[in-house]
């Protein structure tokens, strides 16, 4: 899209991913939230819209808040989005 190094989105949080994923009843969702959070950390989001375009199952809640849903709906990652300053930060991860 033309976008410079520093449009692109600063996830925060990845510790959450790993400790999530590295409990033994969790671990086969490894390779999706990798693939979410190597994703998130490479576009820019400026509006929902942005988001929606890539993930069509996305929810949108209130105060920028968004729900991915991971590994084909089995978990549910709930991000808050900070547009102007490109943060993703990342609230909690659960079971669908």
């Amino acid at each position: 899209m033309g976008y410079g190094i520093l449009d692109l989105m600063r996830v925060i949080a990845i510790k959450m991913l790993k400790e999530f994923w590295k409990k033994p009843r969790y671990s086969d969702s490894e390779p999706a939230l990798s693939a979410w959070y190597i994703e998130a950390k490479h576009v820019t989001w400026n509006t929902p819209q942005d988001i929606k375009d890539k993930y069509r199952n996305a929810s949108f809640l209130s105060d920028n808040r968004v729900v991915f849903n991971i590994h084909g709906n089995k978990y549910r990652l709930v991000a808050h989005i900070n547009y102007t300053y490109k943060i993703v930060y990342i609230k909690f991860i659960r079971t669908h």
